[in-house]
């Protein structure tokens, strides 16, 4: 059968294929350690109480008829005070777009932006840029980034191709990498935005800055979290933020999600999203405006679910760096933000013990599945070259007394290869 020439050309996910073959492996009776999902198992990482006891109550009063297109005003209010308190950025409530979490927001601004054959500048690896780029038909520009700047792109880097671009794509702490920009780099890329925008004649299009920044609450030890707006009050024109309650509150499934930028751009967000019917339900958007409001209860969650996540990455980080010490080629970089850690795995051209050749990556990541019943999601996926040997690792669903074993299985698997 005949299709539209985007769904005969949209490249399936690497992630839900990996995913199918872990659930045939559990559905088999195996014991697979799943790193693999940037979600949270809820019997290890629940939503805060106060938010669960909220939602529940909205629901008792009946909040189940459509909520305003852009989203109800007393939640806009409360996430512009909450995003005032918490980031020191001061936007109006018609400056924020509701939706149910940050992927159709993405996806309206894409579209907001890009016409078909408008370049699109994102680096490589980092999450979906390459399938919204598809959908709305833009040209691709990828900038690879690597291990020596933490997989986060370098100013540098994307000088060269911001001539003329529609949109530029920064993800900060970055998915998959679990890795931030550093203020210094940030400003860089600033000034290249506002430098480009400078150029340009007046009545031509701006280039936009998507920023993603849901995993912004989320940093360990002394990483700090910077945003374009605040480093350079003239980005506020050109700059667009993603963000949501999905990772902050452990809130994957409950789907509220906002943007906030120039005030027009939003409006046309509105309108696209208008007819994609994305909102958050009416129910979750009562109860986050009342949640909001509870900063004492923010704070005492935010404690408690950052040391648990930051526990799990720097004990599975230290596992692996005791790996590599021992001569294994294995590898890691320090966890600093996001429920990601980085880790290499570089295996290929070793033969297994049955005397098989893992020729390359993929034949990498089946071996850790098979062998070391580990489940973790391959750079590639994120659109890095198919040999790179990195992966991301979650720890959304691990329960600590979970990685010793899993370490021990690893080594158990990288021992016997030669």
């Amino acid at each position: 059968m005949k299709l539209s020439q985007l769904s005969e050309t949209l490249i399936g996910s690497e992630i839900v294929k990996l995913g199918g073959e872990i659930r045939e492996k559990i559905r088999q009776g195996e014991q697979i350690y799943n790193f693999t999902v940037g979600d949270f198992d809820p019997a290890v990482f629940p939503i805060p109480k106060e938010l669960e006891n909220e939602i529940v109550e909205a629901y008792r009063q009946h909040f189940t008829n459509y909520p305003i297109a852009e989203g109800n005003l007393d939640l806009r209010n409360e996430i512009a005070a909450f995003t005032r308190e918490w980031e020191g950025l001061d936007y109006k409530p018609e400056e924020f777009q509701i939706a149910a979490g940050g992927r159709p927001l993405i996806y309206a601004l894409f579209r907001a932006v890009v016409d078909p054959g408008e370049k699109v500048v994102y680096a490589v690896p980092s999450w979906n840029n390459n399938h919204y780029t598809h959908f709305v038909e833009g040209e691709h520009v990828v900038v690879e980034a690597g291990p020596d700047t933490n997989f986060m792109p370098r100013a540098e880097d994307l000088a060269p191709h911001l001539k003329g671009a529609s949109l530029l794509a920064l993800c900060s702490p970055q998915n998959p990498t679990g890795t931030v920009f550093t203020k210094e780099e940030l400003e860089k890329i600033c000034d290249l935005v506002l430098a480009e925008n400078a150029s340009r004649a007046e009545g031509d299009k701006k280039l936009i800055v998507m920023y993603d920044q849901m995993y912004w609450h989320l940093t360990y030890g002394g990483i700090q979290h910077y945003n374009p707006v605040s480093l350079r009050p003239e980005m506020r024109q050109y700059t667009v933020f993603i963000d949501a309650i999905s990772k902050v509150f452990a809130a994957t499934g409950v789907r509220v999600g906002w943007s906030f930028g120039p005030a027009i751009l939003i409006s046309k967000m509105k309108a696209i999203l208008t007819h994609v019917g994305a909102w958050a339900p009416m129910a979750e958007q009562k109860a986050l405006a009342k949640f909001l409001q509870q900063k004492e209860a923010i704070q005492q969650y935010l404690s408690h679910f950052k040391s648990e996540v930051e526990t799990r990455l720097r004990s599975i980080y230290e596992g692996l760096i005791a790996l590599k010490s021992a001569g294994y080629k294995v590898d890691a970089i320090t966890p600093q933000a996001a429920i990601y850690l980085t880790i290499r795995i570089d295996l290929a051209g070793k033969t297994t013990a049955e005397g098989k050749l893992l020729e390359n990556q993929a034949d990498v990541t089946s071996y850790l599945l098979n062998e070391a019943r580990l489940a973790v999601v391959p750079f590639y996926a994120f659109g890095a070259a198919n040999t790179s040997p990195w992966y991301r690792l979650s720890v959304g669903t691990c329960k600590k007394e979970d990685i010793k074993g899993m370490l021990d299985s690893l080594e158990k698997a990288l021992s016997k290869l030669h």
